[in-house]
């Protein structure tokens, strides 16, 4: 993490911080991304009280569009393009993960688990768009390729388990 850590009054002082920083979440001092993967968690349950899955995957683009602003604008602020406190890209990623993944405990938990390894470890082409692409854009979309390496993981696990 370059930059400043982040504090209560930066989330506070413009919704573009309260955003990015996943509404707190990436005010924790460990593991922030992993924070706001959980909060995704809540945030997918929230939406399903009036949307299907499908219309939770219908606002994803809205909400990566909302990220591309909101973490371009803290990254500026913070002074590191993408900061570690900065986890609305988890957030929106997962969704997409979770519109497609069944119900189950251990298949959430397979998918968190798939979900966090491949936005650590950055296997190609991940870790080349994290460093090539910047501003708010380069931060949410290296996401949404962990949640297409997750899904893709997710449905051979499927063919193979039946």
């Amino acid at each position: 993490m370059a930059g400043p850590r982040p504090t209560v009054a930066l989330l506070l002082s413009h919704p573009a911080h309260f955003i990015a920083l996943g509404f707190g979440t990436g005010l924790s001092p460990v593991a922030p991304g992993t924070i706001g993967t959980l909060l995704a968690f809540a945030l997918y349950a929230a939406l399903g009280r009036w949307l299907s899955p499908a219309g939770i995957l219908a606002l994803t683009p809205a909400l990566f569009a909302l990220g591309v602003w909101a973490c371009g604008r803290t990254g500026r602020m913070l002074g590191a393009a993408d900061h570690s406190g900065m986890n609305w890209d988890e957030i929106v990623a997962f969704l997409v993960v979770l519109v497609f993944t069944p119900s189950s405990l251990a298949w959430q938990a397979a998918a968190f688990c798939a979900f966090r390894l491949f936005d650590i470890a950055k296997p190609p082409p991940i870790r080349h768009l994290d460093r090539a692409v910047k501003g708010g854009f380069g931060v949410m979309i290296d996401d949404l390729l962990a949640a297409f390496y997750t899904l893709l993981l997710l449905a051979a696990a499927r063919m193979v388990l039946g």
